[in-house]
Parts: C-alpha cells; sequence; structure tokens
C-alpha cells in the first residue's frame, strides 16, 4: 500500500505531456525482428546513459525464443496497473504488457527513451509525451512467415491471420520513420540507430 500511494503521489505531480526527452515507439507485426533490431542498437549504446532500452513486463515467462522482460501472472499484473505501476499497458494476443513508470522521469531528465509497443497505444504515446518518434519494423511476406513458423508458437491458421493484420495495418505521419528488416541484421539496425541518434539530436528541442 505504501509503495502504491508513493506512485499515485509522484504521478500526481506529472504535468502531461512530459517534455525534454524523447520516446522512441518500436512497433510492427510479429516476426518482423523488432527484438533484434533493438538488442543491435542496446549493443552500439552501451553505456551511454543519454539512451535507456525499456525492460517490459509481460504475463508470459521469459524463454530463449522471446525477449527478456519480467513476469508477473495476470493477478500480480492487475493490480500492478491498478496501483499505477505503468506509464502504458495494453493487452494482445491473449497477453498483457507493461511499460514501467519510471519512464516519466527519464523522459523528464532528458533522455531516450526505447521500448516496443503496441502500435494500438501511438496515439495515448503522445497524449503523454511531448516528443515521439515511432520505427516501424517490417518485413516481406514471405520473410514473416518462415520467422513466425519457426517459432512454433501457433497454427498455420494463426501465422495467416497475423499476417493478414499485419498487411492491413499502416503507420504514416510526421516523426514515423519505416525500416525494412527483411536483410542482414546490421542493416536494419543501423537505420534504427540514426532513428536514435536524431533523437538525441533534438531532444528538448522540437517536436519529430
Amino acid at each position: 500500500m505504501m509503495v502504491s500511494a508513493s506512485i499515485e503521489r509522484e504521478q500526481a505531480r506529472v504535468t502531461f505531456p512530459i517534455r525534454n526527452g524523447v520516446f522512441i515507439a518500436v512497433v510492427g507485426p510479429s516476426g518482423a525482428g523488432k527484438d533484434t533490431v533493438i538488442d543491435y542498437a542496446r549493443e552500439r549504446f552501451t553505456g551511454d546513459d543519454a539512451v535507456a532500452f525499456v525492460r517490459r513486463t509481460v504475463t508470459r515467462p521469459c524463454d530463449s525464443g522471446s525477449e527478456e522482460h519480467d513476469t508477473l501472472d495476470e493477478a500480480a499484473f492487475a493490480r500492478a496497473e491498478a496501483a499505477g505501476a505503468f506509464a502504458l499497458s495494453w493487452q494482445a494476443h491473449g497477453l498483457s504488457y507493461g511499460i514501467p513508470a519510471s519512464v516519466d522521469q527519464a523522459i523528464g531528465d532528458g533522455r531516450i527513451v526505447v521500448a516496443n509497443v503496441s502500435r494500438g497505444k501511438i496515439t495515448a504515446l503522445h497524449q503523454r509525451y511531448e516528443n515521439v518518434a515511432v520505427a516501424v519494423i517490417t518485413a516481406k511476406p514471405e520473410v514473416l512467415s518462415e520467422r513466425l513458423a519457426v517459432r512454433g508458437r501457433e497454427t498455420r491458421q494463426e501465422v495467416l491471420a497475423r499476417l493478414a493484420r499485419a498487411s492491413a495495418m499502416e503507420t504514416a505521419g510526421a516523426g514515423v520513420v519505416t525500416i525494412d528488416n527483411s536483410g542482414e541484421r546490421s542493416i536494419a539496425g543501423e537505420r534504427f540507430v540514426a532513428v536514435i541518434r536524431k533523437a538525441i539530436a533534438f531532444a528538448d528541442v522540437g517536436r519529430f
């Protein structure tokens, strides 16, 4: 209860949208390699305190085939969400995801925050943070299909449904960069590194 009250007091003092830093939202269909691109950039910015790579909370155990994340069961996640532990949370594919509330402080301190988020939360991000950049990680349909099949988490019908949803989704506008990750990891990785460097240059200057 004391922790919950502390979080609520801190959030009550925050004025939205939060300025100074930049939130880089990484979005895209399953199989596009979002985590791969993020991990590439994380290696490039090791030791750079200006850039924070978010560790999400997910209601799924960690395994070798997924990102490193904090795990809560559904009941514990709901309690944390109600207590204000997340700056952003959503549900997808039968799971719950959360971005820690500490991100607000990082943005307020002028840092660059990088996180894999739901495309449906972009509007909420713009409401919460003054400076938001969106990196859409994509790949050719045949590449997506192959990667999803290798995961072995879904049936063929579920994979086809995912691909249909991916083809129907489009994100565009100011501050949006699309990166094709069909080829070598370094190609998409370097393009994403450039997005982060731009965010560093423009932090606390203006909107993307």
